[in-house]
């Protein structure tokens, strides 16, 4: 398996996560991010196994996936569910430009990834905080990007685990450089420019983001603190 180009895998991004925002201003909310410069969209798809909740999915991915891609940005899926497989074609047809799935929910992940990359997808490999970072990194040199999760995967709202930081160093240290690293969970802008530093360039943040009395400004500061 070969990775593709995918120019915003390679950069630096803060990606507000829409699991965390209002459902009901979803469109609005999106487009203020965007004006506040937002590339990157975060979008978790929970199906109540993998995760106990379940979340939103391809039907609302599809609602704003015209509205994200006329202004150039990207929607980048996590699929915390089983058989990644099975969700991978709705994701692609709903509008999803990224799909990350679990190192814990299959025993190929390659085979998983080429899926993915036929439907014209980035491919992106998760790990969960119990799983040995040496093993993911094995299994995630040909994807684009490696997910570190730094909350047990779920719910929103978590605090970063401090062992995270080591985690995500270890990870970069083993990875090629052209695969990006990821974290999701617990991101504030107290920490978030620490996770910068120990090797993630994409950063979710969702609380920290949609919580905040001004979504683009929190977005904004955080955007910041990581240049």
């Amino acid at each position: 398996m070969t990775r593709h180009a995918h120019a915003w895998t390679q950069g630096t991004e803060i990606e507000p996560s829409l699991y965390a925002a209002d459902l009901a201003r979803l469109g609005e909310q999106v487009e203020e991010l965007l004006d506040a410069g937002v590339r990157v969209f975060h979008f978790d798809v929970g199906d109540g196994h993998f995760v106990e909740p379940i979340t939103i999915g391809p039907v609302v991915l599809r609602a704003i996936a015209g509205l994200v891609h006329a202004r150039d940005a990207v929607l980048d899926c996590h699929l915390m569910v089983e058989n990644p497989e099975r969700h991978i074609p709705q994701i692609a047809e709903a509008g999803g430009d990224g799909v990350t799935f679990h190192y814990e929910a299959t025993d190929d992940p390659e085979r998983v990834a080429e899926l993915a990359r036929g439907q014209g997808l980035c491919a992106g490999l998760a790990f969960n905080p119990g799983t040995a970072v040496a093993d993911a990194a094995r299994a995630g040199a040909p994807f684009d990007l490696v997910l570190c999760m730094s909350i047990w995967p779920g719910y929103s709202g978590q605090e970063l685990l401090p062992e995270s930081y080591e985690r995500i160093a270890d990870l970069r240290d083993s990875l090629p450089d052209d695969v990006a690293v990821q974290v999701d969970g617990g991101v504030t802008a107290e920490n978030v420019a620490a996770i910068r530093e120990a090797g993630a360039n994409l950063i979710v943040a969702g609380s920290s983001v949609f919580a905040a009395d001004d979504p683009p400004a929190a977005y904004r500061a955080l955007a910041r603190s990581v240049a």
